[in-house]
């Protein structure tokens, strides 16, 4: 390889950005898509940033703790509906990605609640040769089609119908995908594709994304390219392929591509965000705020919008006018009555901790912090440590070093 070695490495930083991007939009499951493609980035090919990978893994764990956390909430949703086979599938999904002990109690507890409510009906007569005990593959089909069932959930009405008609192939690449598994999902996918070859189809979708993660670019290109040909008003191909092409390096394609869009498109807030992703990927971050600011002057605030400018922002070293914007987006919650994101409250502590604000406030951030996300509670006790230690207070300070430790270690 020679020269060419680092030119065919992938790009470990690009994949985490857009896990980045779509976390600043809340798109749990493509954030933790990005996230698990740059740790396998990573381990196949390696990088010179020698923190990359438990970064990445701390955003990866997040996102997934998130997914979960929107996974629990429509669950109850379902639950109080009356839907409780369908809440019992979603929990049990949300179960089996989080890693998170209190969010596990959480989900455990909703089961339980649904299994307690169904030990009290009446029960049927029921056969007794059906407790013979299914196959393993039978169990692991069940347990496909469950989870395809419950990612359904999260689209619409009419794509759901569509993705219900496509067999089987379909929902197990589908499956395979929202996995991580995409050499199975691309295999499946295609193979949906030869039996549903029709154009209006959405399959190319989500073979795309598969493609997209696998680095097969100019396929995946292609398939989107027709894709938008025949669904010009869906805009998760306008952001699979505008990826697809800042993997590639042609961000004014993806500009043309983005002002092609129709109007309507264009005015909604999901647009704004992609464009401004895409400006900042091509390296014009100070365009990509402006844009942003227009945007927010033009059509009024939006805190996904305001999230994507604080981490432009912060991406620039304008640490205050990133604190601003985070510090609105928290004005807000409380003026609402709503919970604070935690990722909020953490961007707000970190950046007065850099700038060396080694407050009482702060600190009571990473306590709060250190309440509700277990899983981070070493790098928070640590920090909890250093504000007390700069206080002057040496107890706290050994404390919570010990709880550092201890943390570190469990």
């Amino acid at each position: 390889m020679g020269r060419f070695k680092n030119f065919f490495k992938p790009n470990v930083e690009k994949h985490e950005q857009r896990g980045d991007h779509c976390v600043r939009t809340s798109d749990w499951g493509r954030a933790k898509l990005a996230y698990e493609t740059a740790l396998d980035a990573v381990q196949k090919r390696g990088t010179d940033d020698p923190q990359a990978r438990p970064r990445i893994q701390e955003k990866l764990n997040k996102s997934v703790d998130s997914l979960s956390r929107e996974h629990l909430q429509t669950a109850r949703d379902l639950m109080e509906s009356g839907y409780a086979d369908d809440a019992r599938e979603l929990l049990e999904l949300a179960l089996g990605l989080t890693r998170d002990a209190a969010l596990q109690a959480e989900i455990t507890r909703n089961l339980k609640e649904i299994e307690s409510a169904a030990s009290m009906a009446i029960p049927l007569e029921v056969n007794p040769e059906t407790f013979s005990g299914p196959r393993d593959h039978e169990e692991t089909e069940a347990d496909d089609h469950e989870t395809f069932t419950a990612l359904l959930g999260a689209l619409p009405e009419d794509v759901q119908s569509a993705y219900l008609s496509y067999g089987p192939a379909f929902q197990a690449g589908y499956v395979a995908l929202n996995r991580g598994d995409f050499e199975s999902a691309a295999q499946a996918l295609s193979q949906a594709m030869e039996a549903h070859p029709g154009p209006e189809t959405y399959i190319p979708l989500e073979l795309g994304t598969a493609l997209l993660n696998l680095r097969r670019l100019e396929e995946a290109r292609e398939l989107l390219e027709s894709f938008l040909t025949h669904h010009p008003d869906a805009l998760p191909g306008y952001q699979v392929l505008c990826e697809v092409l800042w993997e590639v390096g042609d961000f004014d394609e993806a500009e043309t591509l983005l002002m092609s869009c129709s109007e309507d498109l264009q005015k909604s807030w999901a647009h704004v965000l992609l464009r401004g992703e895409s400006l900042s990927q091509a390296g014009k971050p100070w365009e990509a705020a402006a844009f942003y600011e227009a945007s927010m002057n033009e059509h009024g605030r939006h805190d996904a919008v305001i999230k994507a400018l604080a981490g432009v922002y912060e991406g620039l070293g304008e640490m205050e006018k990133a604190r601003t914007l985070y510090q609105e987006i928290m004005n807000q919650c409380r003026t609402c009555h709503t919970a604070v994101d935690p990722l909020v409250l953490r961007k707000l502590a970190d950046i007065g901790f850099e700038l060396g604000e080694y407050t009482p406030s702060v600190l009571e951030s990473y306590l709060s912090l250190a309440q509700g996300d277990p899983a981070q509670r070493a790098f928070y006790f640590e920090r909890i440590s250093r504000i007390y230690a700069h206080m002057g207070n040496d107890v706290e300070a050994r404390r919570f070093e010990a709880f550092a430790r201890k943390a570190q270690g469990e």
